[in-house]
């Protein structure tokens, strides 16, 4: 039965398990704390930190006090630039309890766009870490107070120190009971894909609102670990890892090296894991390529046969079969000899909801970890709706479909297909900025998400593309480039970013950068030294690696969506580069300007030394993804209506 909203007033109220109803976020987390005690809140994956609920609130308490003293007012705005470690949730909830409104700056942003931001929220104060002093001072902004919460550098207040000002004291409770639904708990900045970050106002009611909707889908709570790892300044870790964590009593411990993910899995074993597809395709290929290096053929040949005996049964319950007796004895012996030890070695053994969201999953991945056992919910939203607007089910059979609408999403598609969202966790608007307000959202409050959605035969919603982003060929063929790129990069370990062009071009090319870390991996497991990018560029093993990953996809796609031709990059984007965002978009027009020259030689009679061919394959009856004439049709409009609000 879907989860109803329950509102005091017009605010929306969340069930808390103490019996009562919370309507702000530090009603939920003293609620929380009240009943926590001892047990584990807040751990570092180094180790080196431990805090129970006790100690938990115990801090937030003498942080607050201490934001009281610097006299912090309800609504100005503090700056965090943190990795992710404990302090971060310490001062972010404290900043809450004070009527404040924390924003995260994302560690990979330029000193401009640090500087745009801080403009943007107009924060006299930051709290920061010693190394990423340096790009703050690059950005020119002038700061009243600056929290180092390491080192003592001269100049800057220490979190001991803050946290030992306890004049204020007296005012604490009053302070965080005077804090309204209505507030802002937080300004969330998009990472800027096509120009300068845009931040986003979401309220104490928009956050609880989105907690609601999941509640169904995600029934977390106290006996339940997540892995805090994405940035704090995206959408996504704000939510499952602190909001959710705080108001619902998980367990977080905190990874302030993402580059160390395959390690902290394994010590934490969470059991709640949201990954953007990027991990969940780094995962399968880390798994595919353990089975495939086993040291003996024996083990080889067992690893592939319990891949293809769980890959055999999750496809017959995905269909509504009931595996026969044979099947079910064949997985068993499986699951025993393989599956199990594989979850327990990647940490994944004890995961009782896994998550995709924040970008389009392959096909390939979306169907490798049922085999495993493990159902790989599927969601779809934006920063704009405090996160997740739809989601799969256990019934989704599609691996395609994003699934329908949480609890509290009006949800309705355009005539050209726009999907556009409605309900209590859409944002009030963008800070300081009415104008880019007024575009995104109209009068009967209807957000403009930008992204382009189908309903499927299932009566789910499949995401098409970005409208800004899909590429009319110069037949008018309107294709969507982000699910081929994913598929591709899906298709092949050694693969790190793809971007698709073709705008007013006769086909389709493709720029593909190597994966880093995937190629130190195997150059490890082959015992001999990696080799430099451009090296491997040019070696036929990894050209013909990555081309038939190409032509794999290429055999799944209508003749329009096949990458004809491809230039194999000698270096890397890294995150929060000129070519990829913090949260690992892709910079298309910025990709496109500065590979101009690259991009056109692809389309050239006599294309350069480094352009890779592509072997068409004949299209299959029906596009894979999406492929129309751009030509005028039937006006069409879908509409869900609000559940259980």
């Amino acid at each position: 039965m879907r989860r109803e909203l329950h509102r005091a007033g017009s605010s929306v109220a969340f069930p808390h398990r103490c019996g009562e109803f919370v309507v702000t976020l530090p009603e939920a987390f003293q609620a929380t704390v009240a009943l926590g005690g001892d047990a584990t809140a807040l751990r570092s994956h180094d180790r080196t930190t431990r805090l129970s609920w006790r100690r938990y609130g115990d801090a937030v308490r003498d942080i607050a006090c201490g934001l009281l003293e610097l006299s912090v007012e309800k609504g100005e705005t503090i700056g965090l630039m943190l990795a992710n470690r404990p302090e971060f949730h310490l001062v972010d909830t404290a900043a809450l309890h004070v009527g404040a409104t924390p924003f995260s700056i994302y560690n990979t942003m330029a000193p401009q766009q640090i500087a745009e931001v801080c403009a943007n929220a107009q924060n006299r104060i930051i709290v920061t870490e010693s190394r990423f002093l340096p790009v703050l001072r690059q950005a020119g902004v002038t700061f009243e107070v600056v929290i180092c919460i390491d080192d003592p550098i001269r100049g800057t207040l220490s979190l001991d120190r803050l946290a030992g000002m306890r004049t204020q004291a007296h005012l604490f409770e009053s302070v965080w009971r005077d804090v309204r639904p209505d507030d802002l708990a937080t300004i969330s900045y998009t990472s800027g894909t096509t120009g300068s970050p845009k931040g986003v106002e979401l309220s104490h009611a928009n956050i609880l609102a989105q907690l609601v909707g999941l509640a169904d889908h995600l029934p977390v709570g106290p006996r339940d670990r997540i892995l805090s790892y994405l940035p704090a300044a995206h959408i996504a870790d704000r939510v499952t890892a602190h909001y959710g964590a705080m108001v619902r009593g998980v367990a977080v411990t905190t990874l302030h090296d993402p580059t160390r993910l395959a390690e902290a899995m394994s010590d934490t074993r969470p059991t709640i894991v949201f990954g953007v597809p990027q991990v969940w395709q780094k995962t399968r290929s880390a798994i595919e390529r353990g089975i495939e290096t086993a040291p003996s053929a024996r083990v080889r040949r067992v690893g592939r046969w319990a891949l293809a005996v769980g890959q055999r049964c999750a496809n017959m319950r995905s269909e509504g079969a009931t595996p026969g007796p044979w099947l079910r004895l064949r997985y068993r012996l499986a699951d025993r000899l393989v599956l199990r030890r594989v979850l327990r070695a990647a940490g994944l053994d004890a995961v009782r909801f896994a998550v995709s969201g924040a970008a389009p999953l392959s096909e390939d991945a979306a169907q490798f970890f049922p085999a495993f056992g493990i159902a790989l919910t599927q969601v779809w939203g934006l920063t704009e709706a405090t996160g997740v607007c739809t989601t799969t089910s256990s019934a989704t059979v599609s691996t395609s479909s994003v699934g329908t609408p949480v609890a509290g999403i009006d949800m309705r598609l355009g005539i050209d297909g726009e999907i556009f969202v409605r309900g209590p966790a859409v944002m009030r608007g963008y800070h300081r900025d009415p104008s880019a307000t007024y575009r995104a959202i109209d009068a009967e409050g209807w957000l403009r998400t930008g992204d382009l959605g189908e309903i499927d035969t299932e009566g789910g919603l499949r995401i098409v593309g970005r409208k800004s982003e899909m590429i009319i060929t110069d037949e008018g063929d309107n294709i969507s480039p982000a699910i081929i790129e994913n598929a591709i990069a899906a298709a092949s370990f050694l693969i790190g970013h793809v971007i698709v062009v073709g705008e007013q071009r006769p086909y389709l090319t493709a720029l593909i950068t190597l994966d880093e870390e995937a190629i130190a991996a195997d150059a490890r497991l082959a015992q001999v030294e990696p080799a430099a990018l451009e090296v491997l560029c040019q070696r036929p093993g990894v050209r013909e690696a990555v081309s038939e990953a190409v032509r794999a996809v290429n055999s799944t796609v209508s003749g329009p969506e096949q990458v004809r031709r491809f230039i194999l990059l000698d270096h890397v984007w890294r995150l929060g580069s000129a070519e990829v965002t913090p949260k690992s978009s892709l910079r298309r027009r910025s990709i496109e300007q500065n590979y101009a020259a690259q991009i056109d030689s692809l389309y050239h009679s006599s294309p350069p030394i480094n352009a890779i061919d592509v072997t068409i394959t004949p299209a299959p009856p029906k596009p894979a993804f999406h492929t129309q004439k751009n030509s005028r049709t039937e006006p069409y409009s879908a509409h869900w209506p609000s559940r259980g609000l």
